[in-house]
């Protein structure tokens, strides 16, 4: 059997301060150094720390550090010869293991340790308290404090002029779209995307990492209440992302080779299988297509294609809203019913941002070790913008398959939202952001121009006569519909 074939050994998840308590906050670097001590000790082989020639890190949000795998290196008494440290981006888990089995096939490499970890929700406990991390709890001051967030991660500049910097009111554009495109009534796709996190929540029921731990019904998700006011429509507050969450996660990927000698038990062993990544257009408003992803079903069909394995027994797609199982499921000619987690998603499982999905490696390694024979794990970053997908195998593959992550083209023309004028255009998508009290403040839209031109346009901020006009309540669907701009405000015609 060729040694090179890259697998994984270890894995090790954490979930610290579920109570936001001041006195038991640790910044990310100690979270992911625990997580690190797990995963050798799952393995069986705590050498392998040290013996790493490659760190890669997800990037972490909620402190920043100079060099987190420098900083990891240090901690295991490391001296890797290729060190990785990720920008921000959901797809970064995938992406990075998807490198480092390539670069063991090839044989660059032999061990490599992935991680990644979140303390939002400890950093934002010490905020409220007016506790200074570095000076009163000894978190790292280099250079410390929250990570800095580009201006490129928010979006293009026509995004970011009509507000569409937000993943919150991203994502329900392609929601609503595929409400239209499919046929639904908004009640219907209302139930459909509530029984699906209904089910992910029991998935993360059953993990002990998880940040909520209790089985949701379909009616407690989807019903609209203070406690759970709606966001943007359609998701109310249980369908988004919870990135107030402590947790992460370490996954040591070595060649076979490597696996053998440090003695680790042959049933221990998950062998990586093949990958894919494909990149849509970056800016949202340019894509042909809006109720539709195909750079997240190219990744994942793409992915299987190359494993040539067998039916999956398990795929954990990348929760952060319903639109992203749904695209997954309807790509994979999966049934509504569907489960696609293994870890329980984003609003259950927790949110630890850009790392969620070495969560989702280490339950694919337990389940596979447990029975499974394969599995497909999926990942996204963006604005359903950057996917990749990994097929991981308790058995063997002859080789480890892969290849450059390819990127989508085909741009419509965009203009600015100021340049528009008077003439008709058809909305593409709209979505309504509701305040803490309930009501509208505000609608977002992508619309289409006579000459085939797209633009992305906002109404006031705080005009609810405005907002309302967009509303899903009391109409099936806005896409399509003729629209104006009458005294610089976006109306129905």
């Amino acid at each position: 059997m060729n040694d090179r074939l890259p697998v994984l050994v270890g894995v090790g998840q954490v979930r610290g301060n579920r109570g936001r308590i001041v006195g038991e906050a640790r910044e990310p670097l100690a979270l992911i150094c625990e997580a690190l001590d797990l995963a050798a000790a799952d393995a069986g082989a705590p050498a392998l720390l040290a013996a790493a020639d490659a760190i890669y890190t997800v990037r972490v949000a909620s402190w920043a550090y100079d060099e987190l795998s420098r900083e990891v290196a240090t901690a295991v008494d490391a001296s890797p010869a290729h060190r990785v440290d990720s920008p921000i981006g959901g797809q970064w888990p995938i992406r990075l293991l998807d490198e480092a089995a390539a670069r063991i096939a090839s044989g660059e490499s032999t061990v490599a340790l992935l991680v990644g970890g979140e303390a939002t929700a400890s950093a934002s406990a010490l905020r409220k308290t007016a506790v200074d991390p570095v000076r009163d709890l000894g978190w790292s001051a280099r250079p410390g404090g929250p990570s800095p967030i580009d201006a490129a991660d928010l979006g293009s500049p026509a995004m970011q002029a009509a507000g569409l910097m937000l993943p919150t009111r991203v994502y329900p554009l392609y929601e609503n779209r595929l409400q239209a495109d499919l046929g639904l009534t908004p009640a219907e796709n209302a139930d459909w995307s509530a029984r699906l996190y209904a089910d992910l929540s029991a998935v993360a029921a059953t993990n002990p990492i998880a940040w909520n731990t209790t089985a949701r019904s379909a009616d407690d998700v989807g019903t609209v209440t203070p406690e759970n006011r709606m966001v943007c429509e359609p998701y109310p507050l249980s369908m988004n992302a919870l990135p107030f969450v402590d947790q992460a996660a370490a996954v040591i990927v070595t060649s076979l080779g490597a696996a053998r000698a440090a003695g680790v038990r042959p049933e221990r062993i998950v062998h990586v299988h093949a990958a894919a990544g494909v990149d849509d257009l970056a800016d949202v408003v340019a894509r042909p297509k809006l109720g539709r992803s195909t750079a997240l079903a190219d990744a994942l069909t793409t992915a299987l294609s190359r494993a040539s394995a067998p039916a999956m027994d398990f795929v954990d797609v990348y929760t952060c809203f319903p639109i992203v199982a749904k695209l997954a499921g309807l790509a994979l000619g999966l049934p509504r019913e569907a489960v696609l987690s293994i870890t329980g998603g984003h609003s259950s499982f927790g949110g630890p941002l850009n790392s969620y999905s070495l969560h989702a490696l280490a339950r694919a390694v337990e389940r596979l070790r447990g029975g499974d024979r394969f599995g497909l794990v999926h990942a996204n970053g963006g604005f359903l913008t950057k996917q990749h997908a990994v097929v991981l195998g308790s058995a063997p593959a002859s080789e480890y398959v892969t290849g450059p992550v390819q990127v989508r083209d085909g741009a419509l023309p965009v203009v600015y939202a100021d340049q528009l004028t008077d003439g008709p255009m058809l909305i593409e998508t709209v979505t309504v952001e509701h305040g803490r009290t309930g009501t509208p403040t505000q609608a977002f839209a992508i619309v289409s121009t006579a000459d085939g031109a797209r633009a992305a346009v906002c109404t006031p901020p705080g005009d609810e006569a405005a907002a309302s006009a967009w509303s899903l309540d009391g109409c099936l669907t806005h896409v399509g519909r003729p629209a104006v701009l009458r005294d610089g405000v976006l109306r129905p015609a």
